[in-house]
């Protein structure tokens, strides 16, 4: 993945709450990746329309980079030193943290190009340990996921490594973006209403909290297959090039926080389809794929098909 050298980034959508925000119970389900999912499902509830599923998070070298690499628990990286460290598309080649405002800029103006003054768009708030959201306090072991009350993406900071050495996936900028991109799908679902659609704590294979997990991968999946064309303000695209390899290891995450996969692999050995909250391993592929194929989010309408893969 390469950004274009010379655009400018806007760090404007990015919050970092690394040093408050105490939790006032438990955390909320994640709404997102949801690396673990099928473990905390029974423990945790997204208040809304943001999904029921749960994402892992751990101790370990920060993903983000510099900037936010030498912080450690109540500590801040504030948006001034982000901005200062995260100018242009060659910041963004060279440090992840800068790669990741670019990603939230670019997915973001893609979905402004789809949906025009019906789309609104969402911060990403970067927090550590714990933080008070809009759908209650969210603690490290909730993972990246999306709050429809107050319309926030948030993501614990040990996510992406915690993500490659605890499953074991390839990981990689376009990983990162792609955890992103199925966030803000879930932004854009509330939006439309779709979220709505889906009945608290509902689980199983063929169950509403699938579907929209699964739609959230396919919209990931068409916003990949048009960054590279996606402008910026200047009218130039942000990001110039994604590669087969970025896409086979967004492949390779998608085979690893399906339902299945973490049963198995983490759970007891055993799978139970009707604890499903994401979907399986071969499905979450499937629908990525199908949004990067067509590039056409009306491709992605996992409530109106009786074959979810």
């Amino acid at each position: 993945m390469r950004y274009r050298e010379d655009a400018s980034l806007d760090t404007s959508g990015v919050q970092d709450r690394r040093s408050g925000g105490r939790g006032r119970a438990a955390a909320i389900g994640g709404g997102g990746v949801g690396v673990v999912g099928v473990i905390v499902v029974l423990l945790f509830q997204l208040l809304g329309g943001g999904g029921t599923g749960g994402g892992g998070t751990g101790a370990g070298a920060n993903p983000f980079g510099p900037v936010l690499d030498g912080l450690g628990a109540g500590e801040s990286a504030t948006g001034e030193e982000l901005a200062a460290d995260c100018k242009t598309g060659q910041d963004a080649n060279a440090r992840t943290e800068c790669a990741v405002v670019a990603d939230i800029e670019s997915i973001q103006d893609y979905w402004s190009g789809k949906l025009g003054s019906r789309y609104e768009p969402s911060d990403t708030v970067f927090f550590a340990e714990s933080t008070d959201t809009g759908c209650g306090a969210a603690t490290s072991g909730v993972g990246p996921f999306y709050c429809p009350a107050d319309r926030l993406v948030y993501i614990d900071l040990s996510f992406y490594d915690e993500l490659r050495t605890r499953f074991g996936a390839e990981g990689g900028l376009f990983v990162d973006a792609y955890v992103l991109a199925h966030e803000y799908g879930h932004h854009v679902q509330d939006l439309l209403g779709t979220s709505d659609q889906v009945r608290q704590g509902d689980t199983g294979p063929e169950s509403g909290s699938v579907r929209l997990e699964l739609q959230a991968d396919c919209y990931a999946g068409t916003w990949a297959k048009h960054a590279t064309t996606v402008p910026d303000d200047s009218g130039a695209p942000l990001i110039e090039e994604i590669t087969q390899d970025d896409i086979d290891r967004a492949l390779d995450t998608a085979g690893r926080i399906g339902d299945d996969f973490i049963q198995r692999e983490l759970g007891n050995g055993s799978v139970d389809e009707g604890s499903f909250t994401h979907g399986s391993s071969a499905q979450r592929r499937q629908w990525f794929t199908t949004g990067y194929s067509s590039g056409d989010p009306a491709r992605c309408d996992t409530f109106r098909t009786d074959d979810l893969g």
